[in-house]
């Protein structure tokens, strides 16, 4: 039934208040864009777990602070909320329109 769960508690926060957190240190910044996209632009001090790839890497997921997704638009990052869903992790939150939002608010970007 993949693609079927809906996350119980998804959350999603703004680009400016991601990009606070982050610099704060508050938050993982976890981008699952595929590696072609991260190639071309990615946020700093994002770590890159593409969605492809992503059930086999979930137990991977860095601890110690809470965990954000971000993608294109959105999209992908909310399957990987549901991928941390089914299996058993507490990760809800994600980017409201993804790099796409970060960018057009001006906010940092590597090539």
């Amino acid at each position: 039934m993949t693609g079927l769960f809906k996350p119980a508690k998804a959350q999603t926060i703004s680009p400016a208040e991601a990009s606070e957190r982050l610099k704060r240190g508050e938050i993982h910044l976890i981008d699952v864009r595929e590696a072609n996209e991260w190639a071309q632009v990615h946020i700093p001090g994002a770590i890159h777990m593409p969605l492809s790839n992503f059930p086999a890497l979930v137990d991977q997921l860095p601890t110690g602070k809470p965990v954000v997704f971000h993608c294109l638009s959105g999209k992908r990052s909310a399957r990987a909320l549901e991928i941390c869903q089914e299996h058993g992790k507490p990760h809800d939150t994600h980017i409201a329109g993804g790099i796409t939002a970060w960018r057009a608010a001006g906010l940092p970007v590597k090539p």
